[in-house]
């Protein structure tokens, strides 16, 4: 189904050049002289690139129903990476590049969000927070605030990245999945 210009709204998703955009920003602008036309903001689902667009009165664009999905990570097995879908309870395998960055923040039965074009995943979306065990850190010594209270660790899931002196090897924490930041103490 073509989609006017009229029905171009935030959230709709829609197949250009091949690919499946979402509209982000949209502007209806109307001049005095001329004829109306639409300014976008669109996202690619399948890389996250983002393109700014006009649409005149005469163009449209096709409609992509784009489902999204429950997922539950299970296993890693090389590149492939192993999903139970929620509702169905089928299994499917995702490529590491389809995840992406994502994959050094997954762990056992963890639940993401599939979104699935024609049965095809095109993006797969961690939870922005997840809680996570400290498996490797230095030891913090009081009073050290040298190094600006920061010191490397390792995660269950394989990540590292700075927390501060007062956390040690066992301690769970809530990190930031967006730029793998330590966020707080999780309890």
């Amino acid at each position: 189904m073509a989609l006017s210009i009229n029905q171009f709204k935030v959230g709709i998703t829609m197949l250009l050049d091949g690919e499946v955009y979402q509209i982000i920003e949209t502007e209806h602008v109307k001049p005095a002289k001329g004829s109306a036309f639409v300014r976008t903001k669109l996202k690619n689902l399948r890389t996250g690139s983002l393109l700014d667009r006009t649409f005149r009165g005469q163009d449209s664009a096709e409609d992509a129903y784009v489902e999204q999905r429950k997922l539950q990570f299970l296993y890693a097995q090389t590149d492939m990476y192993h999903f139970m879908d929620q509702q169905s309870y089928d299994q499917l395998a995702i490529s590491a590049d389809v995840l992406g960055e994502g994959t050094k923040f997954l762990k056992d039965n963890l639940e993401v969000i599939g979104f699935f074009y024609k049965d095809k995943v095109l993006n797969v979306v961690i939870p922005n927070f997840i809680e996570v065990v400290v498996t490797e850190s230095e030891p913090g010594i009081k009073g050290d605030t040298a190094k600006g209270g920061n010191k490397p660790a390792k995660v269950e899931t394989g990540a590292t990245g700075l927390v501060p002196l007062f956390i040690n090897v066992g301690d769970k924490i809530k990190v930031d999945t967006r730029s793998g930041a330590y966020v707080e103490r999780a309890y």
